[in-house]
């Protein structure tokens, strides 16, 4: 799947990822592979993806997310 991660400013991450983890604003979740489409709100926390074997986090404070036919954007605030 993509992932898409951005800033009003700029893209903080873009590129293939095995999975993404989100602090949602009704608790953490993760979004794998062919997981149903999803919009969702974001709030302060770290977000986690895994991709080519290791995994890199952003500390957010807010955003939100929508997951589509294996396309991830995230629009956050640091």
């Amino acid at each position: 799947m993509t992932v898409r991660i951005m800033t009003p400013e700029s893209v903080l991450f873009e590129g293939n990822a095995e999975g993404v983890k989100l602090p949602g604003t009704s608790g953490s979740f993760e979004i794998l592979n062919n997981h149903a489409a999803i919009m969702a709100s974001l709030e302060k926390g770290s977000i986690r993806v895994k991709h080519d074997g290791k995994d890199t986090s952003f500390d957010i404070q807010d955003g939100f997310v929508e997951c589509l036919n294996n396309h991830i954007n995230i629009a956050v605030t640091l």
